[in-house]
């Protein structure tokens, strides 16, 4: 089964998922990250259920939701109706549906250990972002709890931080920085009892 398909599956159920895996202080980590100012543009790219765009909202910033899934984005629209100053588009990690330099900000929560490859997805999320627009992306540290590849299609088991720091170099960005959020990720296999708790970093960088 594909990301996609699995995403689809289970978007009406992912807000209730999504909490039990880890807390809010996660997404308000990434924003403080950020230091995202009202009125300004953000991305919140593989953008599930809302997570990132919920707090982007409450701050006074305008949003492209970006996902694979439809149905995920259909949630979403559900959840904040037409007139929360978000903008819906379906698209993949090799070619987002935005315009070079369209945000401020790009966000991507627990996306990249799902893309094929993390160095081009990097790549171009870089590209949607202005001169002096900032990066910023929260992910899983490198782990071995493979039921998660198996029951979630994770197609990394999370990321060196080096390699995360090596990456938005290569991308371009300066002022780049990966640290601990002190916040974990937590899951249990549906099939084992195998229970996974997994340390999140955030990764930030500047164009």
């Amino acid at each position: 089964m594909s990301s996609k398909i699995y995403f689809d599956q289970v978007a009406s159920e992912w807000d209730q998922m999504q909490q039990s895996f880890f807390s809010d202080t996660v997404r308000d980590k990434a924003l403080a990250t950020a230091g995202v100012q009202a009125g300004q543009v953000a991305a919140d790219i593989g953008a599930g259920s809302g997570f990132i765009t919920a707090g982007l909202l409450a701050r006074g910033l305008k949003v492209i939701a970006v996902d694979q899934s439809e149905v995920m984005l259909a949630e979403m629209d559900k959840k904040f109706g037409q007139t929360a100053g978000v903008d819906y588009r379906q698209g993949e990690a090799e070619s987002l549906p935005i315009a070079d330099e369209e945000v401020d900000y790009t966000f991507a929560n627990m996306y990249l250990h799902h893309v094929e490859s993390p160095l081009q997805a990097i790549k171009e999320m870089v590209r949607t972002l202005q001169p002096g627009g900032k990066l910023v992306i929260t992910d899983l540290d490198e782990h071995n709890f493979e039921f998660l590849a198996r029951e979630q299609h994770d197609r990394w088991l999370g990321f060196k931080r080096g390699e995360i720091r090596d990456w938005f170099t290569a991308a371009g960005l300066k002022n780049v920085a990966v640290v601990d959020t002190e916040e974990k990720c937590c899951g249990s296999s549906c099939c084992g009892g195998e229970k996974a708790s997994i340390t999140i970093f955030v990764a930030s960088g500047e164009k």
